[in-house]
């Protein structure tokens, strides 16, 4: 049996998620010794790694309490088990493709940046600047006053 500082070393999770996992109901085969001080045993250390895989994942924590409910009702509940995960796969691929984007955006960015700083190019994202600018950023909005002007 481990106590809740043993399990957050073995799991790699703080102490403080280690109980608020706990205080949730995500850790069903969490018990409690005499003095009502939680012990983890080779189950409960499983069931944290399963919440801390789902958690990294994104996985809200109404949902993986949804997901371990149906865990503990057994394989009858494989199919709901398999559709909420593939809901949260899903999820995480629009994500990962929005992130994409992001990243495209900030190495536009850098490249700009490093071409101010290498005196390529004038700050296009400095008001000052605006009136000489003679091409459209793509990035950069422009009130039809400076983009005609």
């Amino acid at each position: 049996m481990h106590t809740v500082k043993e399990a957050a070393m073995i799991t790699g999770l703080t102490e403080h998620a280690v109980r608020f996992y706990t205080d949730k109901g995500l850790i069903p085969s969490v018990q409690r010794n005499q003095n009502n001080i939680r012990m983890f045993d080779e189950e409960s250390i499983n069931w944290l790694l399963g919440v801390k895989c789902l958690k990294q994942s994104g996985m809200p924590i109404d949902v993986i309490k949804k997901y371990i409910d149906l865990c503990l009702e057994g394989d009858a509940t494989i199919p709901q088990r398999c559709a909420l995960i593939m809901e949260h796969k899903e999820a995480a691929l629009i994500k990962l493709e929005e992130a994409k984007r992001h990243i495209a955006h900030l190495e536009q960015k850098t490249a700009l940046y490093q071409a101010i700083l290498e005196g390529r190019s004038i700050d296009t994202t400095n008001p000052a600047n605006w009136e000489k600018i003679q091409y459209m950023h793509g990035d950069v909005f422009y009130s039809p006053s400076v983009r005609n002007g």
